[in-house]
């Protein structure tokens, strides 16, 4: 993190909507904003998901690495991290 603010990453995240969680599972243990809802969408660095692991079943959570998932935090879709390594 030290090294993300440095460089200006870290804020780019919290503009684009990031929300900082404690280490750990924040969606299925309700940390933070909460569980998914219904009809809301999420991407999760997490290893495995089911239907209402992390919130509604009505919700949709996408299971990707964390290097897709801070790429789409900062472009606020889903996005590969190619898009952002020659910016």
């Amino acid at each position: 993190q030290a090294d993300a603010t440095a460089s200006g990453d870290w804020q780019g995240l919290l503009d684009a909507g990031a929300i900082v969680l404690p280490p750990g599972c924040g969606a299925c243990a309700g940390l933070g904003a909460g569980t998914i809802k219904a009809g809301e969408v999420g991407i999760a660095a997490t290893n495995r998901n089911f239907k209402g692991r992390m919130g509604d079943r009505n919700g949709i959570v996408y299971l990707a690495s964390p290097a897709v998932v801070a790429a789409s935090a900062a472009a606020g879709k889903i996005v590969p991290p190619s898009s952002y390594r020659d910016a």
